[in-house]
């Protein structure tokens, strides 16, 4: 995937270059570009990148200008700190309006969105990969800590917790990593036989409950390790039989 900054911030550009080398190490960042003059003459003189990363405020402008001044086919993932202008990215090539400052998961999902769009700019190896994952319970999550990337294989894992729009996997010893999949996707992705899907938040392993009580009107609590909260972790009335049948298989 060949890719092209327009960043006005130095620093800022290099973080996200970083960034985007971490999540895809094949990337190539083609140019880091400061202001919409030095834009349109690049993207003028060089072919079209697969995607670009862009800034709303330049140095001499704002980088709807850019696109004033020529057609630029490539997909737009807009980064900035303001969020007035999200309507008006979305009348050009827009993917996806991300605010500074950004966070990782928020950029993988922008990058799966464009990638879900642009099959052809997934590797090959990445689309054997996701074909095997459908075809077969997955077996470990690639997450960073730190400045290093680790697997984690399920056997290790308690629960995947949903907070405010962002997913964490939660180990046995209580080590949270955000990952980038949704839980709807998880759910797809994991063995059924050692996870189970309790409510819209979390997705529990057979290894994490620890003890379960009747609740009121047919639900049950559950005490998990490691504890997620204070308040009760519950089972719906609905989802209760099937977590019973679930428990005894």
């Amino acid at each position: 995937m060949r890719v092209v900054i327009i960043e006005d911030e130095p620093l800022a550009a290099q973080a996200l270059a970083a960034l985007l080398t971490r999540l895809r190490p094949a990337m190539h960042i083609m140019a880091s570009l400061g202001s919409v003059e030095e834009a349109v003459e690049w993207l003028h003189a060089q072919p079209a990148p697969d995607l670009l990363f862009c800034d709303i405020h330049l140095s001499d402008g704002n980088s709807f200008d850019i696109f004033r001044q020529m057609t630029v086919s490539a997909p737009i993932i807009f980064t900035t700190a303001y969020d007035a202008y999200a309507i008006q990215a979305f009348q050009v090539n827009s993917v996806d309006y991300l605010l500074k400052p950004l966070q990782a998961a928020e950029v993988e999902r922008a990058l799966q969105k464009y990638e879900t769009r642009h099959p052809a700019a997934q590797p090959a190896a990445v689309a054997n990969v996701q074909r095997l994952v459908h075809s077969t319970p997955r077996t470990r999550f690639l997450v960073k800590a730190g400045q290093a990337l680790k697997a984690v294989l399920v056997d290790d894992i308690a629960y995947f917790l949903a907070e405010e729009g962002v997913v964490f996997l939660v180990t046995h010893p209580g080590k949270r990593f955000i990952i980038p999949d949704t839980l709807d996707q998880l759910e797809a992705q994991l063995d059924a036989r050692n996870f189970f899907r309790i409510n819209r938040q979390f997705i529990l392993s057979i290894g994490a409950v620890q003890e379960i009580r009747p609740y009121f009107k047919g639900r049950l609590v559950l005490q998990v390790a490691p504890p997620v909260t204070e308040e009760a972790l519950v089972v719906s009335a609905g989802r209760a039989p099937a977590f019973k049948h679930w428990l005894d298989h």
